[in-house]
């Protein structure tokens, strides 16, 4: 039997999750948080096979939480289920140990082969993400991926896609003061003085397509 951990700041999603999970003969559900926070305190008690992580988190993030976890126990197993669609993403949660990605406008039914991968020791992308990695840029020294925090990385592609702060702010669970923030100091370490550029840097790393 897989265990599974759900770490999700909605309930409805959760209560989705769970459901279709453990509808499967070989899978059970024995735990869930709201947030990373609140993940990391109980990961220890509960102990397993797969945490299922959201990304966009009230706090630390789901970055922050799985790059902690990692840190305390780096045999956890951790599989993405993200709104972020990004390779990008996808790359910044591999870098940080994540065996498995998976988009939440995927086919739900890709969780559950997900899960199992990652149960068994595999590293899994859903398919369509996986096809947009095949040659894309590797991050380096001086790009956007290894320049900024896991915050200012999120703020950075959101504001890339064309959300305004105001918006990113929803999104991240963030003042629009914070996310201001964020924005004036990704500008700063790029080099940036307009939405434009960055828009155009992002382009041309392959975070977002034109």
């Amino acid at each position: 039997m897989i265990s599974v951990y759900l770490v999700d700041d909605h309930a409805v999603v959760r209560a989705g999750f769970r459901s279709m999970l453990e509808s499967e003969l070989d899978i059970t559900v024995v735990g869930e948080a709201a947030s990373g926070v609140e993940a990391y305190s109980h990961y220890l008690d509960l102990q397993p096979d797969v945490v299922v992580t959201d990304i966009s988190m009230p706090g630390e993030g789901g970055l922050g939480f799985m790059r902690r976890l990692l840190k305390r126990d780096p045999d956890a197993k951790v599989l993405v289920m993200s709104m972020f669609d990004d390779v990008a993403f996808v790359k910044r949660a591999m870098e940080y140990g994540a065996m498995g990605y998976i988009s939440k406008s995927d086919d739900p039914e890709l969780l559950v082969q997900g899960v199992r991968a990652v149960a068994a020791g595999n590293t899994w992308v859903a398919p369509m993400l996986a096809q947009e990695m095949v040659g894309s840029m590797r991050a380096g020294e001086g790009t956007p991926q290894a320049l900024l925090t896991d915050r200012e990385f999120e703020v950075f592609v959101l504001l890339a896609s064309g959300k305004d702060v105001k918006e990113v702010a929803d999104v991240l669970h963030l003042s629009p003061k914070t996310a201001g923030t964020h924005q004036t100091r990704i500008y700063n370490k790029l080099g940036l003085n307009t939405g434009a550029e960055l828009a155009r840097l992002a382009i041309r790393l392959n975070i977002i397509n034109a």
